[in-house]
């Protein structure tokens, strides 16, 4: 059984940490991960008590990066899926910067991301 959209992009951001998944939703395997817990990032990073969105840009390059390695970038030509809408009703309006931040890294680093909102939001933050 195939799902068309086999690759997705599942996110758990704390007040302290954020990590970042992409799950091959056909096996149930976790394909690559960044995380602000990781002591290379974490080294890195100024996170005190709460990560920030540059932090939460550093894990969506970080990501990019092993999904390259990996050969994902593309998904297997289609795509890695994201729905904003759960990720920002889980974790809160106040990590949509995050979230955001996470999807624009991985985009501007070549991941081919499609969001997977009912209603797209025009009012998002472009990091560039």
């Amino acid at each position: 059984m195939t799902l068309l959209k086999r690759y997705v992009l599942r996110l758990f951001i704390s007040l302290k940490y954020i990590t970042a998944n992409v799950v091959d939703r056909n096996n149930g395997r976790i394909v690559a991960t960044a995380s602000t817990v990781e002591h290379s990032i974490k080294n890195t990073l100024e996170c005190g008590r709460s990560c920030n969105a540059k932090s939460a840009t550093v894990v969506g390059e970080v990501l990019a990066m092993r999904l390259k390695v990996e050969g994902l970038e593309q998904g297997q030509g289609r795509g890695i899926h994201v729905d904003m809408e759960k990720e920002v009703e889980k974790k809160g309006f106040k990590n949509r910067t995050k979230i955001w931040a996470i999807v624009n890294a991985l985009k501007n680093n070549g991941v081919k991301i499609i969001l997977d909102e009912d209603n797209v939001n025009t009012s998002r933050p472009d990091f560039r």
